[in-house]
């Protein structure tokens, strides 16, 4: 009597295997031998699912990109503002990242391979774009509804929260204490909407900014999303603008004090 054979289970042996040999020793020194050896296949198996050695790479590395896009999509959904949405998606892959670690090791090292580390044909690029644009067109979306700041760009602000996310796997992959859970995630989207300026930061180039309005308008007078200091260009309290019990009782090393200044913070309260 023939033994029927599990096909997903025997190709989920081999790309186990697979990804224990890259990531032991390397693309360019694990050898189709090393790989069935592992698995406890014979070759033919091996060749039956992956044509080579290099599409079964390129099968692992499609697996993190291709499996990060659908966490991510679902991850979305449980979401009802840009920022519970995006805390669960960092939720979600900081889990997958921990549940597969020499998986996301595998990713980043492709990422950064030299010539003959990793085969060529692979779709790295174009998988981590699309994976990149999601997380843009969620962005675009939080600053249409007014929830994100306009002042920054869509790929700026893309990038902080993308980039954040990134690093923090990467750096659990060199340093196993570094926490990714729901508590990391959920500091890590609250920096990137509240940002991390204090009452007397001064930004360059700017003319008057009130702090903590993440939706609202930046300018000397406007309303923003939440109350705090404001920041004026001493430009504007110069003359008519400063307070007549200044200008009547001040010295001359006053005035020079008054004269060098560029801001003054404001502290106002709502009533």
């Amino acid at each position: 009597m023939l033994k029927s054979i599990n096909h997903s289970e025997t190709r989920g042996l081999i790309l186990e295997a697979a990804l224990k040999s890259f990531a032991r020793s390397g693309y360019a020194a694990t050898s189709v031998q090393h790989i069935v050896n592992e698995a406890g296949v014979s070759k033919p198996a091996l060749y039956y699912y992956f044509a080579d050695k290099a599409k079964l790479f390129a099968a692992l590395v499609d697996r993190a990109h291709d499996e990060r896009y659908r966490l991510m999509q679902e991850a979305a959904k449980r979401g009802r503002t840009v920022a519970e949405k995006l805390e669960e998606i960092v939720s979600a892959i900081f889990e997958f990242s921990l549940r597969n670690s020499e998986l996301m090791r595998l990713q980043f090292a492709t990422a950064f391979a030299a010539s003959g580390e990793a085969p060529g044909g692979l779709k790295c690029r174009e998988k981590g774009r699309r994976n990149f644009e999601f997380i843009k067109a969620l962005i675009k979306s939080g600053q249409a509804s007014g929830e994100l700041n306009r002042n920054f760009t869509v790929d700026e602000l893309t990038m902080g929260i993308y980039g954040q996310l990134n690093s923090y796997i990467m750096v659990r992959l060199l340093m196993p204490d570094c926490p990714l859970d729901r508590g990391t995630a959920k500091r890590i989207v609250k920096l990137f909407i509240e940002g991390s300026a204090g009452s007397l930061a001064v930004p360059n180039g700017v003319g008057a900014w009130k702090r903590g309005s993440v939706g609202g308008r930046n300018g000397a007078g406007q309303r923003g999303g939440r109350s705090g200091d404001v920041l004026v260009p001493m430009k504007d309290l110069r003359g008519r603008g400063r307070p007549r019990s200044l200008v009547s009782k001040e010295s001359p090393g006053e005035k020079k004090k008054w004269a060098g200044a560029e801001r003054v913070t404001i502290k106002f309260r709502k009533r």
